[in-house]
């Protein structure tokens, strides 16, 4: 059995140190309650930017230049090694994190935002790291196309993860790629909520025959800190901006936690995984439920780089 953990409290948002520093706080609170395996929402470091869906386009070209450039300044650069914090912790506690954050292209253009997820063990690797591969609406004037290099499946001491953001769950054959490497716990950090949404993520669980732990940030006008920019066109102090929604569902498609809804908080759950295999029994979609003779999927993982120097 392992104890998994969510959190959905939110982060400082657009300030990468300070959203560190929450993490860091929920990763002791959580290592105090036994868990071994913690899961943060969608772009957690330094938040999801929410203001998207919410300014308007032209009258407000000039808050969203400025809010932008905050967030590329606050982005994750894992070239600087700015996730080194969470990998210390990840070992001085003995778990496994999953993460959610804005990261900044350092290797190629230096500005271009992917919206990324890292997996990192209790050795303090970073086990996978994978960018959104479609970015949604709006969400495409903020990040750029992620490529397959991440549609990895990995060991960890918890069991075997892999990892898809939000309506990447909606791409059917994201979904196959993931469940084609025997996974066994299928984290969908999301900004999404809501009946929908679950009964998404209790199919997943169900057609995967995987473990599914999902959630977005639980937030407030009142998280929202009073320096952003313009922050009065987009957020009103009291209302929900989101409820979080965090879920823990079983590989029957059945709820083991959640959803913890308008809590900043964590949500827990033991997973026994040995129901996912179990689960798979009557229906293996990549096993003795597929017709490879008739169906074939091929992914590529090769780096797509807009130039080769030789």
């Amino acid at each position: 059995m392992v104890k998994a953990a969510i959190s959905q409290k939110p982060p400082a948002l657009l300030d990468l140190n300070r959203s560190l520093e929450i993490a860091l706080g929920v990763i002791d609170e959580a290592s105090a309650s036994g868990a071994e395996l913690l899961v943060f929402p969608e772009a957690f470091l330094p938040g999801y930017p929410s203001w998207i869906w919410r300014l308007r386009p032209e009258a407000d070209r000039a808050i969203g230049n400025e809010i932008h450039a905050r967030l590329r300044q606050n982005a994750v650069n894992l070239a600087r090694h700015d996730l080194a914090p969470l990998q210390d912790a990840a070992r001085d506690k003995g778990m496994v994190l999953v993460v959610g954050f804005n990261e900044v292209d350092a290797e190629v253009s230096g500005t271009t935002l992917f919206n990324s997820v890292a997996i990192i063990g209790p050795n303090r690797q970073i086990l996978n790291r994978h960018r959104k591969l479609m970015p949604t609406n709006p969400e495409r004037m903020v990040w750029g196309q992620g490529d397959g290099q991440g549609l990895r499946v990995v060991d960890t001491p918890v069991g075997r993860i892999g990892a898809l953001l939000c309506w990447e769950s909606y791409m059917p054959l994201a979904r196959y790629a993931m469940y084609a490497q025997n996974i066994e716990i299928y984290v969908a950090p999301t900004w999404d909520y809501g009946e929908t949404w679950l009964a998404s993520m209790k199919h997943v669980a169900r057609e995967g025959g995987c473990w599914v732990l999902s959630s977005a940030t639980a937030m407030q006008g009142a998280d929202v800190p009073p320096d952003f920019p313009g922050r009065d066109l987009f957020v009103a102090e009291d209302e929900w901006i989101n409820p979080g929604d965090a879920v823990i569902v079983k590989p029957s498609g059945g709820l083991a936690a959640g959803p913890l809804h308008r809590e900043k908080s964590i949500l827990y759950a033991k997973i026994d995984l040995e129901l996912a295999r179990q689960a798979r029994k009557s229906l293996d979609v990549t096993g003795h439920y597929a017709r490879p003779d008739i169906f074939h999927l091929e992914v590529d993982r090769q780096p797509k780089l807009p130039v080769s120097f030789s």
